[in-house]
């Protein structure tokens, strides 16, 4: 009889890549694709606990399907939510689990490539180093043999993905090197990198950048706030004046880089005047690209023990002035 699954991914670029490592796991168990949720025998949710909605959304398909089929849960699970679902879940796959297999790309053109994963920094309203552990890079020379397979087989995108690329450490390779190292590969193909952490963007790195001729020309760089006193309570490890400098330092050496970056809006105790700070930053900086979300409290993280005192409404017309600013503005050029 044929095993069938449906993967089902939230959240972000490194979620989808763990997808298509899920996929190679379940090849080999047998299982094939199914086009629709219905005709699973298997149905694998890779969780993303950034926001409250989209584990809303897990629990419900979950409640949907825990007497009808076979549940695994992986990605971002808090402790908290595996011990309310270990009832209704048949199994909890931990990223490790899959990290290092080979994954079937989705795409034949574009190829993500997780260099690390995990992450020490313990920004107040992350789960990540919870759910993920701490930092955990893989060996270049296992990455630069997977980077010339994927240019042998015609590849023209790689995008080196890691919760902080930056930080990124194998022996006597930092980032930097690796992405020379990269750079040296022989072949017609073009190399990105998603995230980085302001705190770890060095010298080094941005001179790399700017002499990487493979490299493309864009950096996300995710800013969070404009108020320093929001971005200490995030726990971020810089000031807006940081970020300033660095993003003036990027341009200078990277003439025509497009920058993008994530902002969250009201979190906890955020004034007004606090919101225009990022108001303000995002006019001077002129963001390409910007992914505004509301804040919303998870269990398990720093934040979730301060009052979430910004009103729904606030948040939202918040949100909505950053979009407009920002994202709208941008499509208005093109």
């Amino acid at each position: 009889m044929v095993k069938k699954y449906f993967l089902i991914t939230y959240g972000c670029q490194m979620n989808k890549s763990d997808g298509e490592r899920i996929i190679s796991v379940l090849k080999k168990q047998g299982y094939l694709p199914a086009l629709k949720e219905a005709e699973a025998d298997l149905i694998l949710i890779n969780v993303c606990s950034v926001r409250q909605s989209a584990v809303n959304r897990v629990y419900a398909k979950v409640n949907k399907y825990f007497k009808k089929k076979k549940i695994i849960l992986t990605g971002c699970v808090l402790k908290e939510d595996k011990n309310k679902l270990k009832n209704k879940v048949s199994e909890f796959w931990h990223p490790d689990y899959y990290f290092e297999c080979l994954p079937i790309h989705q795409s034949k053109f574009q190829a993500f490539l997780p260099i690390m994963t995990g992450c020490n920094n313990f920004c107040a309203y992350c789960v990540v180093p919870y759910t993920r552990g701490r930092e955990k890079s893989r060996p270049a020379k296992e990455i630069i043999r997977e980077i010339k397979s994927l240019v042998k087989k015609d590849y023209k995108e790689v995008i080196l993905l890691g919760q902080n690329v930056n930080s990124y450490k194998d022996k006597n390779v930092n980032f930097p090197k690796l992405l020379k190292k990269i750079n040296n590969i022989k072949g017609n193909f073009k190399i990105n990198f998603i995230t980085s952490h302001p705190k770890d963007m060095s010298d080094e790195l941005i001179e790399t950048m700017a002499k990487c001729q493979k490299l493309i020309k864009e950096i996300h760089l995710p800013v969070q706030s404009g108020d320093n006193e929001i971005l200490k309570k995030m726990n971020r490890h810089y000031t807006a004046s940081h970020y300033k400098k660095l993003i003036k330092k990027i341009k200078q050496k990277i003439p025509g880089i497009k920058i993008s970056t994530d902002i969250i809006v009201g979190f906890p105790g955020e004034t007004k005047k606090q919101f225009q700070n990022t108001v303000k930053l995002a006019k001077e900086i002129k963001f390409e690209k910007a992914y505004v979300s509301k804040y919303s409290p998870r269990p398990g993280t720093l934040a979730f023990k301060l009052k979430d005192n910004v009103s729904p409404q606030d948040k939202k017309t918040r949100w909505q002035i950053l979009e407009k600013l920002i994202n709208y503005s941008n499509c208005s050029k093109g």
